[in-house]
């Protein structure tokens, strides 16, 4: 009889006999690098019952500025299951992106929570986090910090790896994860891994202020070309306490001392916030790399986070790749140091992550051949791609007034009748196109789909469904060009198909004339489209998808479509990330989520007539870790998960426990079962 939910095995709850004994079960895991990623590898180490000694060269915590702010939902997931929900609880979620040409809107998109209780992001200053994650490694006990010890060399043998560190001490483990951040050269170098990409000259300014801006409290601005930066751009996000992050882009040549002696940058921060008080709470300029680590794995040494990849800000893909690096190394290391995997499971953090780095390294890459291009040619293009999308939106403001003329703290001062003719609401919000709630656009698991501000029916971000409603369109404008078709003027003007005997239009003809102003709508409506999706600010980070993995087990009717339009979320299947929704689980009232279900082992989910009690002796036959088997009927009351799944009769689903899908077995049995679970732990077929 299979046991009930409320006894899921927990990690560090393990077999007796598994972990090896004397003195190689003692060895700590040791990690290299305090930042966030080091810290989430830490705790997650821990929650699997591995003792961690954690590295940093520096004396101590450094708490300065936001640096990396907007973490997805699922970087916020892998949080929570470290038991640090305290991240999602204070970060700020804004609802709406506004984007701008010089002195127009070009479009907006807005947010919805989904399916998911988290949120699809939050903004927290990356200083906050740190201290969260701080607060939690000191109430757990596995986990050890020690500052001031910087690593200069590893020594690998069969039994472990030990650092050396520069005070001459040495630390003894059984693996090491280096997460050493973007100054991680000395740590690639000593073990001869390359740091392949390019480094851009363009260089940002960032300021953290604080001010009270009403009305900019959960939006994010994205200016290309504004009269106040001309030629660059200016990104805007609101952080939790009245605080706002602002990026210029600058000169290549930009000197910050001189800005500030000059009063120039307090004249760059009023353009923005006008007459209005501010604290300036820390600056900084950057320039930013595109770059990715030869290798990912040396022996028992990985490479997680900058320390393995570097890209462009833009699209959030830097801590928010770093941390699931951190997940994908902590279980794999986890796995094999309790005997539930053979060591081989290790390659695989090498396939999977650096496969998710490369495709980081081409979302990003796209991204900043638009946002800061290399050539005439290249700029010619950005530019006719951005007046294109300003003449056909009409949100843009057809008065001259600069989107974001500050010397009066800019739209708050308008007043409402001028608001209605532009029309927008009394927040100076857009209301073309909205719901009574504000909402621009349809989401699906609550990631953003783009719409331009005036319906909810576009789709397209990669032109794919505007160029399908265009076509119908352009049809429609080319059968009249003189205004002579026969089928709708007669010479005379006394068409009796066309008019009733009162000599006004029959209802045919008044519904053909309804068809072509729709069909014109249409047209111009694709052409707004196409214009927006050509636009790129940034791709949002998204969860990778492990297809090629040699742990993914390909389920046939169920295949990948490649990468999905700009914030949907690809379809359930073998290799992605297991959609999230709300269940109900008998006996374990903190379980509210499918995905806090994941995180314990594998995860068996059986659709209404499979076999559990077969199905479940097989899989916990065919391996020695953790596996939990659970129906969807028992855990899915409102048919919630049944929906993100996509879920037919006589499926059985196995999850990993980074929440990966890894298996979808039609009408399974059991040896197919097992040996999907013995391949997604990286046994032998």
């Amino acid at each position: 009889m299979a046991p009930r939910i409320g006894s899921l095995p927990r990690p560090g709850a393990l077999r007796a006999g598994v972990v090896p004994e004397g003195k190689a079960a003692s060895l700590p895991v040791v990690v290299i690098g305090a930042g966030p990623v080091g810290q989430t590898a830490a705790l997650l180490l821990a929650r699997w019952g591995l003792p961690v000694v954690v590295l940093d060269r520096a004396s101590g915590r450094v708490r300065a500025g936001s640096r990396s702010i907007c973490q997805q939902r699922d970087v916020l997931d892998v949080w929570e299951a470290a038991g640090c929900a305290a991240i999602t609880a204070e970060g700020l979620t804004w609802t709406t992106a506004r984007t701008y040409y010089r002195d127009r809107e070009l479009f907006a998109w807005s947010f919805d929570p989904g399916r998911s209780p988290l949120p699809p992001f939050v903004n927290i200053s990356q200083a906050r986090t740190e201290e969260l994650l701080d607060e939690r490694i000191a109430a757990t006990p596995l986990v050890d910090v020690r500052w001031g010890h910087e690593a200069v060399a590893f020594t690998e043998d069969p039994g472990g790896v030990t650092v050396r560190c520069a005070d001459g001490s040495e630390v003894r483990g059984s693996h090491a994860i280096a997460c050493t951040g973007a100054h991680g050269g000395a740590v690639r170098d000593m073990l001869g891994v390359s740091f392949d990409g390019e480094t851009f000259e363009e260089r940002f300014l960032i300021c953290d202020i604080r001010a009270d801006l009403p009305g900019w409290e959960r939006e994010r601005r994205f200016h290309f070309d504004p009269t106040w930066n001309p030629g660059r751009q200016v990104l805007i996000h609101p952080c939790p306490g009245s605080t706002y992050r602002i990026d210029w882009q600058v000169p290549p040549d930009f000197d910050l001392a001189a800005e500030e002696a000059s009063g120039g940058l307090d004249r760059r921060i009023r353009m923005i916030v006008g007459d209005r008080p501010y604290e300036l709470v820390w600056r900084t300029v950057y320039r930013f790399h595109a770059r990715v680590a030869g290798r990912m794995r040396v022996g028992r040494v990985l490479l997680a986070g900058d320390c393995a990849h570097l890209v462009a800000p833009f699209g959030a893909r830097g801590l928010n790749s770093g941390v699931p690096d951190a997940e994908n190394a902590a279980w794999k290391i986890a796995f094999v140091r309790h005997g539930w995997a053979p060591e081989e499971l290790l390659e695989t953090y090498e396939v999977e992550r650096r496969a998710a780095a490369l495709e980081n390294l081409e979302v990003t890459g796209a991204t900043m051949r638009f946002l800061v291009p290399r050539t005439e040619e290249g700029r010619a293009r950005r530019r006719e791609i951005l007046e294109r999308a300003a003449r056909t939106c009409p949100d843009g403001r057809e008065d001259g007034r600069d989107a974001c003329d500050r010397s009066d703290f800019g739209e708050a001062a308008w007043d409402t009748d001028e608001r209605a003719r532009h029309g927008r609401d009394t927040n100076g919000h857009a209301t073309h196109g909205r719901d009574t709630d504000g909402d621009d656009m349809d989401v699906r698991d609550g990631d953003w789909r783009g719409t331009d501000t005036r319906d909810g029916d576009w789709r397209g971000t990669d032109g794919r469904d505007v160029d399908r409603r265009s076509t119908d369109a352009r049809d429609a404008e080319r059968r009249d060009t003189d205004g002579h078709d026969a089928e709708r003027r007669h010479t005379d003007g006394h068409d009796a198909e066309r008019r009733g005997t009162d000599g006004r239009p029959d209802a045919d003809e008044a519904g053909k004339a309804g068809e072509a102003v729709a069909v014109k709508a249409a047209a111009a409506e694709a052409v707004a489209a196409e214009a927006v999706a050509a636009v790129d600010s940034g791709r949002f980070a998204e969860p990778f998808w492990y297809l090629d993995s040699p742990l993914t087990t390909r389920a046939p009717g169920r295949t990948f479509t490649g990468r999905p339009p700009r914030g949907e979320s690809p379809a359930p299947v073998p290799g992605v990330i297991v959609p999230d929704a709300p269940v109900s689980v008998p006996g374990r009232p903190e379980v509210t989520r499918l995905r806090q279900l994941c995180r314990d082992g594998l995860l068996v989910l059986l659709t209404e007539g499979c076999d559990r009690e077969r199905l479940t002796a097989a899989a916990r036959d065919a391996v020695r870790a953790p596996v939990a088997v659970v129906t969807v009927e028992e855990i899915d009351p409102a048919g919630d998960v049944r929906k993100a799944l996509e879920a037919r009769p006589c499926e059985a689903w196995l999850v990993r426990p980074d929440a990966h899908i890894a298996a979808v077995l039609t009408a399974p049995d059991p040896a197919a079962l097992a040996q999907a679970a013995r391949r997604s732990l990286g046994h032998p077929s």
